[in-house]
């Protein structure tokens, strides 16, 4: 039988807070997740270091994109997240953190984890009890 290689998952939590925080000053931000609209994936591309093709994404009409942002300042996506409503749970397709949010060199820390929460509350919003899945 033939040994399969187990992968990791793309994202890490990294931190759990309820804002993010300048992994620098230590400094707290409130944030904000709303629906990502088509003007704000024009900088949301590959060539700009995101990793996935968010507008392919966002052109999925089973799907909802959503953008973290700081409160008052939704012109810099710090993080999306593509989500499903299934019939009992949210299904999470994609989980991304800004180019400048990832690696050693990251701005903010909590990106995915505030995501990933607003998945849960999402979930338990649809009545699915906080229940959401991925691969």
């Amino acid at each position: 039988m033939k040994k399969t290689k187990e992968r990791g998952l793309d994202f890490e939590v990294d931190k759990l807070t309820n804002s993010i925080e300048n992994v620098i000053t230590g400094d707290s931000f409130t944030t904000e997740i709303s629906i990502v609209s088509l003007v704000d994936l024009k900088k949301v591309t590959k060539k700009n270091q995101w990793q996935f093709d968010w507008k392919f994404e966002y052109k999925q009409p089973e799907r909802e994109v959503y953008k973290l942002t700081i409160v008052n300042n939704q012109q810099i996506i710090q993080g999306l997240i593509s989500l499903e409503v299934k019939s009992d749970h949210v299904y999470m397709h994609l989980v991304e953190s800004a180019p400048f949010n990832k690696g050693k060199a990251k701005v903010y820390a909590g990106v995915p984890g505030n995501l990933v929460a607003f998945a849960c509350k999402l979930s338990f919003q649809r009545g699915h009890e906080g229940n959401i899945a991925f691969f």
